[in-house]
């Protein structure tokens, strides 16, 4: 959830730091702290001096996929008749464990 944080604010054309990714999901500065350095372990962020936070080219690549699995979701679920904010919280989860092939199967089916 926070690549696809970072990702998403990264779109809006700002630059992100760690409070701002706080704030989008309501978590703690504790919280987006422990989580941030786990990400840098991983490879997936990156800081600059000014405490801007970067998304690696792994960073990228999995937040843009987490990102693609959970628009086509809540898509949709509200197509399907499910309000836009249900809709947007069961794609949050279903998109951490859908497989690729069943997630792929969906969106083929999506854009017929």
């Amino acid at each position: 959830m926070y690549l696809e944080t970072i990702y998403i604010l990264s779109q809006e054309g700002s630059a992100v730091r760690a409070i701002d990714v706080g704030e989008y999901m309501g978590f703690s500065k504790p919280s987006v702290s422990r989580a941030m350095g786990l990400l840098k372990q991983g490879g997936y962020v990156t800081t600059d001096r000014d405490g801007f936070l970067s998304l690696t080219e792994s960073g990228l690549e999995v937040a843009s996929k987490i990102y693609e699995r959970h628009t086509v979701l809540r898509d949709l679920l509200i197509r399907l008749g499910v309000d836009a904010e249900t809709a947007a919280a069961d794609a949050c989860r279903i998109e951490h464990v859908i497989s690729d092939q069943s997630f792929q199967a969906i969106r083929a089916h999506v854009e017929k």
